[in-house]
């Protein structure tokens, strides 16, 4: 396992306008619990415990959530420490900054050749020890961790405009997509050039051209929250036991 994982927590979070007026997205409430802890625990699970926000968007409510709840352990700097010895580093890496420039302000503050990277909306059940596993294994730039979109609607089979098959909500026969959890070598930054490089466009579409990218399958939960109804899921999962 490697020691530091940085999370991206800058965003305006603009399809969740329920809540983003007031606070940035990782901080709404899941069962009483901020996004962002719940995603912090995933790693802390794997002790993994220097983790870095990268922060933006209303960063003063993430370190006033902070402040009150943790121990600050530097004057000039937003860096606090848990019971647990864990250190959250909050980032201010800019209001427009986009991913990549995130990342590379953020790689500053890792001595580690090798680190995680995750959004800061996204909670999974992923194995972490096999993820890290995967990446070693596999022995290129980036790993990204990939996931079956979630089922939104019913689905239907249709042959010469008549139903075939009404299906209920299945994500099993849809293609893998995004889920962040990545893994990198720090040979990333060199595909990173300002705070204008969008991290999911040119420097990984540029690394999978160079077959440096790998894909982590993963089958288990995941689950995006960027609507009132992917919350209310995502807070079902939570008591269920599913995640943290």
């Amino acid at each position: 396992m490697f020691n530091s994982v940085m999370i991206l927590a800058g965003g305006k979070g603009t399809r969740f306008a329920e809540y983003t007026d007031k606070i940035p997205k990782p901080m709404i409430l899941a069962n009483g619990k901020p996004l962002l802890d719940h995603i912090i625990s995933i790693y802390s699970k794997f002790n993994i415990n220097n983790i870095v926000v990268l922060a933006g968007y209303k960063i003063e409510k993430i370190v006033e959530h902070y402040e009150s709840s943790l121990n600050r352990v530097s004057k000039s700097e937003n860096i606090f420490e848990n019971n647990l010895n864990t250190k959250i580093t909050v980032l201010d890496t800019g209001l427009e900054t986009m991913t990549g420039g995130r990342l590379k302000l953020g790689a500053e503050y890792l001595n580690e050749e090798n680190f995680y990277l995750t959004y800061g909306d996204g909670i999974a059940n992923i194995n972490l020890e096999d993820l890290t596993k995967f990446f070693i294994e596999e022995n290129k730039i980036a790993t990204v961790t990939a996931v079956r979109p979630p089922a939104r609607f019913g689905s239907l089979e249709i042959e010469n405009n008549i139903v075939t098959n009404f299906g209920e909500k299945d994500n099993t026969s849809s293609g893998w997509i995004n889920g962040g959890f990545f893994v990198f070598k720090k040979q990333i930054l060199d595909y990173l050039a300002d705070s204008e490089d969008i991290l999911e466009t040119k420097p990984l579409e540029l690394l999978a051209k160079q077959k440096q990218l790998s894909a982590f399958k993963h089958e288990g939960f995941w689950q995006p929250c960027d609507t009132i109804r992917e919350l209310e899921i995502l807070e079902r999962a939570i008591e269920s036991g599913l995640v943290n």
